[in-house]
């Protein structure tokens, strides 16, 4: 069994203590000290062997992982979000229908933040909305306390995001940790940070699944900590530059932006 752990109410801030639950477990019952509130909560602790075990996934385990669900792609002509061309593609879109091991990179992220003091986890629409409930999740199981999970959308003029839906109060004066799933630019992740910090969030660190653009803090709004499952340092060009399409190359319509590129060519 775990330590009992040390937490507050969250309806009023009140430090909560234990009220029972099964022996030899890692399930506890928690009440609110407060006469007025007496809320009550069920948690679960993990033992120091199992953050342990969390944090043991290194980066040859978690490519292998992502290879054997075909979310690495190589020896192809990618359009990347940023516009930029390359030959090889994290298709994060291959992992997320693959729920045990989606589940498990998300707990390995968790982990590296366990003693952060997470209250919120939010990611930047689309892709990192599922990796946010994922990690939230796990965040909760690990310190014994809900973490929310939510995420940012883009503003209509698409130059920055925004956090609404009832999620700009959950942030608020809040401990955040911002994820993401690729890292080519960082630039959708450093909106999020900004957009975070806006509304008087606290941002304690920036986790993601792949960091191949060798993106640094600096690149996207400072955040504390900045943590990938994976670094991988991808040759990628402007389309002027790009050899591929010096070789005419025929690009990847599948995975990418290689279908909205072609479009704006046709329409030109």
């Amino acid at each position: 069994m775990c330590e009992i752990p040390t937490m507050k109410c969250q309806e009023c801030g009140t430090l909560m203590e234990y009220a029972g639950g099964p022996s030899h477990s890692n399930i506890f019952i928690m009440i609110c000290t407060n006469p007025k509130c007496r809320r009550q909560e069920t948690c679960y602790m993990e033992s120091t062997q199992q953050k342990k075990e969390a944090k043991a996934m290194g980066e040859q385990e978690v490519l292998q992982v992502l290879g054997n669900v075909g979310a690495v792609i190589t020896d192809s002509h990618i359009v990347y979000t940023s516009g930029k061309h390359g030959t090889a593609y994290v298709n994060k879109d291959a992992v997320y229908p693959h729920t045990r091991e989606t589940s498990n990179l998300c707990r390995a992220i968790a982990a590296q933040f366990a003693d952060d003091s997470v209250e919120v986890v939010i990611a930047p629409a689309i892709g990192g909305v599922i990796l946010s409930q994922w990690i939230a999740y796990h965040l909760s199981e690990i310190t014994g306390r809900e973490v929310f999970g939510v995420y940012a959308e883009k503003a209509e003029s698409g130059d920055t995001f925004i956090i609404k839906r009832g999620y700009d109060k959950l942030v608020s004066g809040k401990n955040v940790l911002v994820v993401e799933d690729v890292l080519t630019t960082g630039g959708s992740a450093k909106k999020a940070i900004e957009a975070t910090r806006d509304l008087g969030g606290n941002i304690v660190g920036l986790g993601v699944l792949c960091n191949r653009g060798g993106i640094t803090p600096q690149d996207v709004a400072d955040p504390p900590k900045l943590f990938a499952l994976v670094n991988v340092k991808l040759d990628a060009w402007e389309e002027a530059d790009c050899p591929l399409c010096a070789q005419n190359v025929p690009i990847n319509t599948d995975v990418g932006k290689g279908g909205e590129f072609l479009a704006r060519k046709k329409a030109r």
